[in-house]
Parts: C-alpha cells; structure tokens; sequence
C-alpha cells in the first residue's frame, strides 16, 4: 500500500523547512464544568502550516475541529501552549485571518456588492474608492457573481451566499483563510461545484488555507494534507495524511486513481475505528 501517514512532528519539520508561517505549539483548551471540574476539549495539539498549503481538519463530531479553528482565528483563547502567525502569537481576531462560516454570516439589509464592500471599508481604508470598488468588482468577477451584484441575500441561493462569504474573506487579502464546514449546508450538486470553484480560486491564489470537514472525499480533493483528529474529549492529531495529488486537480481523474481509494480508505477506516471506540 501506499505510505501516506507520517508522525505530526515529521510532517512539520517537513512544513517548517520551506516556511514558518502558522504554528501550534503544544495546545491544550480545556472548560470548567459546573461542579468547577475541568473538562478537557483539545489535548497536546502540535501543528505547522506553510503559507500556501491547504490543509483540512477531520474528526468526528466533538472533537474540538471547530474550537481549534476559532484559537487559529482568535476568537477563542487557548487553556495553554501557544499559536502564531509568522512569528506572532495569535491574541484576537484580525484581518489577516479571515473566517468563511458554514452558514453565510450575510447582513440581510446589504446587497451582494454591499456586503464585500463592507469588509473593504473596514479593513483596507488606505485605499480611495475608486480602488475599493475595483478590488470588490474583481471578487465578484472571481466568484462568478457579478450579475447577481445587487441582488439582497434573501434574492440569491444558498450557493451564492457562500460565494459571497468566500469573495469578501478574499477581498481583504488575508493571509490565511479559514473555513468551517463551508460547504455543510448546501446540497450536494451545488458543495461540488462550490468545491471545484473555491479550489480554482485557491491554485491562482495561493495563500495558507485551514478548513474544518466532515467529508473525506472533500478533504481529498481540495487538501495538501489531512489531519484526522481522535474524538474527544482530550481529542488530539491521530494522525497526518499527505495528499499526494499535484495541482490543478480534476475529479473525474482522482477518482480513477487506485492512490486515490487507498487514501480514502485509510481515513475512513481511522474514523470508523475511533467510531467503534467511542460506541
């Protein structure tokens, strides 16, 4: 069989070689319980991420995927250890992390363009308008949405609020993007679509990438390598899957790749064995 799995150190000396960019250092999160007893949600968690690699994070539910994405984003604090971005520890929230949520996140109120042009404002005020209204327009036109510019929310599919989503974390240039189960909601012809054109987006615009999955075969086609998380509580990395695949990638011909199943078959059996364990 085909060796994918290496040992998370080996695959981040592997990532730290080309570039120390997001770094998870010996994390633990933990919360108090009622009776003041500490329950443990993530344990030992060690992790790089280069710049421009795309990494998915799978497990099953309640093993704290979503709670290590929010430290990565800053909108959690961790119980101990420490992540940083380029060298500087992760506080807060900011603008070169930006979150793609599962469900939207839209103002109602606000057009599609509207909504984009929100996020400009905010964040990239050193630019005149003339230079926000074609960073929002070229976003538009990289989502295939620039029809539907100035259509409300409740106007468009679900699929297109995700591209709007996707489109206004992008506007900003962050230099990382994080995703949480983006594609969850949306039924299944639509996510693959969505998956094929956030994947286009991502090869011309390479920027490191952390995505949140209960999907194997999503974690496959769109992931340099996938973390697959044991279940929690105390949930830690089980192990690290290299994808082998070069990019662009086309579906139809991963899915005729013998590695392909091998490597689909792998992560399944792990989930299926923590699966039996947890039962």
């Amino acid at each position: 069989m085909t060796q994918f799995t290496s040992t998370s150190t080996e695959a981040n000396d592997k990532i730290n070689s080309k570039s120390n960019f997001l770094e998870i250092e010996n994390l633990f999160k933990s919360y108090k319980n009622a009776n003041g007893s500490e329950f443990s949600v993530l344990d030992n968690i060690n992790l790089s991420i280069g710049e421009n690699e795309f990494i998915s994070v799978i497990g099953h539910s309640g093993c704290g995927k979503s709670t290590l994405l929010k430290i990565v984003a800053g909108l959690e604090q961790q119980s101990k250890g420490i992540v940083t971005l380029q060298g500087k520890e992760i506080r807060k929230p900011g603008a070169d992390r930006m979150m793609v949520f599962q469900h939207y996140g839209l103002l109602p109120w606000l057009t599609v363009r509207e909504n984009i042009r929100l996020a400009v404002d905010e964040v990239l005020q050193n630019l005149n308008r003339a230079e926000k209204i074609s960073l929002v327009n070229e976003h538009l036109a990289m989502v295939n949405l620039t029809a539907a510019a100035d259509k409300y929310p409740d106007q468009i599919s679900g699929g297109m609020k995700q591209r709007v989503g996707i489109a206004r974390a992008l506007a900003i240039r962050p230099k990382m993007l994080l995703m949480d189960e983006p594609f969850g909601a949306l039924d299944a012809l639509t996510r693959g679509k969505l998956q094929k054109q956030v994947l286009d987006i991502w090869e011309k615009h390479r920027q490191a990438a952390m995505m949140i999955t209960h999907d194997v075969d999503e974690a496959i086609y769109m992931s340099d390598r996938i973390v697959l998380m044991t279940n929690g509580p105390a949930a830690t990395i089980g192990e690290i899957l290299a994808v082998p695949f070069a990019h662009p990638r086309d579906r139809q011909e991963l899915r005729e790749s013998h590695e392909y199943y091998e490597l689909r078959n792998y992560a399944l059996n792990f989930l299926d064995r923590y699966f039996t364990q947890d039962e």
